[in-house]
């Protein structure tokens, strides 16, 4: 069966143009050494299977005969290493993506995006395991997931972990050194990684895409430094910078400060991709001229956090007044509504930016940020406030910002155990999975006249959705309440007056 499997896989990467037919003995002998064979014999011929069909059934034979684990990493680990040896050099891959890129940009990227699935770096399979649905709101239609693309650790992987916590290369999972990286217990195997080397505002970056896909395209743009995250003039030059060269895709960047930054602030990266989140089609709510920049629209937008959106045809104008914004909201106060730019030597103000091309224009969404804290909300007080923590507690990087949310994946059974013990009137008090969840089932409960079967599901992620605006509305430095609103007016006053 195992030359059966061999060849599959070798007419798998030939048909996805992963492998070339002259370099197909080169690659069967390669596997043959990978699992330790003396020789090759043709297979048996069987119906074609999938992918993840061959590799799985590999990762059973390699288990079989004790040259991997049976732990999902082990499994993984092993799993890369066998579709590694069929996944072009960098170099080849860098040489396709020019030729492709001469035609046109979206040329380029859809080639590499297939890329990226033939190869099984996006592993398409696992990532429609994810849980999604949308639901209409007052500010567009927003998106939640409920993110099970990830494989979790079982207690062996952890306990095996610790033998490698000292290794420190590469060192995040967003340096150049992980291409080709065979990974270990504590970091995921890259060897079916490319990245594609561009220039932005003069330095090295390199273009990839998501593993984990959450929306469509979801790639990301590392610096070639491993240097932390930044947000300042040269942030905003290398948004246009991108847009230049892919201007299909959006580009936005995590903020640079815990709490209302993302996963990975050591090291400098954007995300993007061709997906149109909620916030691209929010409306406008008040246009204002700010002066030496009356060339620029400049407005607030119509959404739960605190948003300037600034459009024209001179990127370098818009780079100016984004400095310009970036620089007086970074020494911004105001009391009434919280905002403190700093206590004793620590900033609290930064921005979330967001680029893209909207009717020949460029277009940035300024997401004004604040990560203080204080007794009443120890987590943020522009974050998840502790009500909402059975739904989402983790930071409101950019692709939430957007209208996207990304739950975690212990909501998967919670949701199950919910739906049971609310239909047979249990007490979820006494299950310690759900009892986080009691005092929010209480809330909702009494809307809802008939609860049954039927409905239940629906009755669940409505109400997710409802928290998901609440967390949205929590983040907002600027409520949006006549107060709120107010205080808002107040800081694009001092932006007019300047």
């Amino acid at each position: 069966m195992i030359y059966t499997l061999i060849d599959q896989l070798i007419l798998y990467s030939l048909k996805k143009k992963l492998i070339k037919q002259e370099d197909k003995i080169f690659h069967i002998n390669s596997l043959i050494d990978l699992f330790g064979l003396q020789e090759y014999k043709q297979g048996k011929k069987i119906p074609k299977m999938k992918l993840n069909e061959i590799l799985n059934a590999l990762l059973d034979y390699a288990y079989e005969n004790k040259l991997c684990k049976n732990d999902n990493i082990s499994r993984s680990l092993f799993c890369v290493k066998i579709i590694g040896l069929l996944t072009p050099k960098p170099s080849e891959l860098i040489s396709q993506f020019k030729q492709y890129y001469q035609k046109s940009p979206k040329k380029a990227s859809d080639f590499f995006y297939q890329f990226n699935q033939s190869c099984n770096y996006i592993n398409v399979d696992q990532i429609k395991k994810n849980i999604k649905w949308q639901t209409q709101s007052s500010y567009g239609k927003l998106e939640i997931t409920i993110n099970l693309s990830k494989p979790e650790k079982d207690p062996k992987a952890i306990a095996q972990a610790k033998e490698n916590e000292n290794i420190n290369y590469p060192q995040c999972l967003l340096c150049k050194e992980n291409e080709y990286y065979s990974g270990n217990y504590h970091h995921p195997a890259r060897q079916n990684l490319r990245i594609i080397p561009i220039k932005l505002a003069n330095e090295n970056w390199f273009f990839q895409y998501s593993p984990y896909i959450y929306y469509k395209e979801h790639c990301i743009i590392l610096n070639q430094k491993h240097t932390p995250m930044k947000i300042y003039k040269k942030t905003f030059e290398r948004l246009f910078d991108f847009l230049k060269i892919f201007p299909h895709y959006f580009i936005g960047s995590n903020a640079d400060l815990p709490i209302v930054g993302g996963s990975i602030l050591s090291h400098d990266h954007f995300q993007g991709g061709s997906h149109i989140f909620a916030i691209n089609n929010a409306k406008i709510e008040k246009r204002y001229k700010i002066k030496n920049f009356e060339n620029i629209d400049f407005a607030i937008v119509k959404w739960p956090l605190s948003v300037i959106r600034i459009s024209g045809k001179d990127d370098k104008k818009l780079i100016e007044l984004a400095n310009f914004i970036l620089k007086k909201w970074k020494n911004y106060s105001d009391k009434s509504v919280n905002i403190l730019a700093k206590t004793q030597n620590t900033y609290h103000n930064t921005i979330t930016p967001i680029a893209r091309i909207k009717n020949s224009k460029f277009e940035l969404d300024l997401v004004l940020r604040n990560n203080r804290t204080d007794k009443n909300h120890p987590f943020g007080i522009f974050h998840p406030h502790e009500h909402l923590h059975n739904i989402k507690k983790e930071n409101i990087g950019l692709i939430e910002v957007m209208g996207l949310a990304i739950l975690p994946p212990r909501l998967k059974e919670e949701l199950k155990l919910l739906s049971d013990y609310i239909l047979n009137d249990k007490n979820i008090n006494h299950n310690e999975k759900i009892k986080k969840h009691a005092q929010w089932v209480q809330h909702f409960l009494p809307k809802y006249k008939n609860i049954n079967n039927n409905n239940i599901e629906k009755i669940l992620k409505r109400e997710i959705s409802q928290s998901f605006l609440e967390v949205l509305k929590n983040c907002g430095v600027f409520k949006r309440d006549q107060k709120g609103m107010r205080a808002f007016e107040k800081f694009i006053n001092t932006l007019q007056n300047s």
